[in-house]
């Protein structure tokens, strides 16, 4: 395989993930972000690219693997970029994924997800959004590419409407900056009916930092101790455990009040976790082994 690829978090010691696969339809994101990761390993990640042969190479891949295996999508370039809406990648992957046995994890910002829905009605399939603010102004500044706030909900509700099970990653957290919107966004989450929640601190590499201090430099100048003094895994900064853990316990109660399933995401604090993944992945029901390699072709 080449275009799906076993996942792997860079071997990191706070991934609790499930065995799964990855596949990006593109390289890179417009989204464009400021606190991406993916900038550290991916070049020239703001600039969009079309991936040759998607859908031959997908056909191919998607053979070898093993009924119920998870594939997600994206995690690292957003699976419905801006450019989605012409070039129409995701939704040709999708058409291929949706007549294989297998289950189908898609992580996005994308409202043009709403666009598959005759789609993602037929696969065995759970969507995640990613929300890190509810303010709209500084949204503009962090995810300067994305749709808003409100129009992921939208989505999300819309998504959860047509009976598919949706998650939301509160992701990141910004300690000092978006915590104090925590409540409001688990609130805002249950009225769109997402059934699981995942949380994960704002966990800087080096040159996202330097494009936090950019866009943000009165709030970076304030946490820059804590992140630079704190702990440090795989050229990644993280606030101190201990802040990372009220942070964590602040969202798990409320979720828990409010009825969802609840995990982390590379935080090391597992006894928070409530559901059968961290990830979502539980909520996607599996494949009956005889039931679609016929369609395989």
């Amino acid at each position: 395989m080449n275009i799906i690829r076993p996942f792997d978090p860079w071997r990191s010691k706070l991934c609790t993930c499930p065995t799964k696969y990855s596949f990006c339809p593109y390289t890179g994101c417009s989204h464009r972000c400021v606190y991406c990761y993916a900038t550290a390993y991916i070049p020239n990640f703001y600039k969009i690219r079309v991936k040759k042969q998607l859908e031959s190479r997908l056909v191919r891949d998607v053979k070898k693997l093993p009924v119920n295996a998870l594939i997600s999508i994206a995690n690292s370039s957003d699976p419905y970029p801006p450019e989605e809406m012409t070039l129409r990648l995701t939704r040709k992957a999708l058409s291929i994924l949706a007549n294989a046995p297998v289950r189908v994890l898609i992580i996005t910002k994308g409202t043009t997800i709403v666009r598959d829905i005759d789609i993602l009605k037929r696969m065995r399939v759970a969507v995640a959004f990613s929300i890190s603010t509810i303010d709209e102004r500084l949204a503009k500044k962090l995810e300067p590419g994305a749709p808003t706030p409100e129009e992921r909900f939208k989505a999300i509700k819309q998504l959860a409407d047509e009976g598919i099970p949706t998650i939301l990653r509160i992701d990141p957290i910004f300690w000092k900056l978006t915590d104090g919107e925590i409540d409001e966004i688990l609130t805002i989450a249950k009225s769109a009916n997402v059934v699981h929640i995942v949380a994960s601190t704002f966990k800087p590499r080096p040159d996202g930092w330097n494009r936090i201090k950019n866009v943000l430099p009165g709030w970076a100048k304030t946490v820059e101790h804590y992140y630079l003094k704190g702990e440090t895994y795989q050229r990644t900064y993280y606030l101190p455990t201990a802040i990372r853990y009220e942070l964590m316990r602040r969202v798990y109660d409320k979720a828990i009040s409010l009825g969802f399933t609840f995990a982390t995401c590379r935080e090391g604090f597992t006894e928070l976790h409530t559901g059968g993944s961290c990830d979502g992945s539980h909520l996607i029901p599996a494949v009956h082994p005889t039931s679609l390699f016929a369609k395989m072709g």
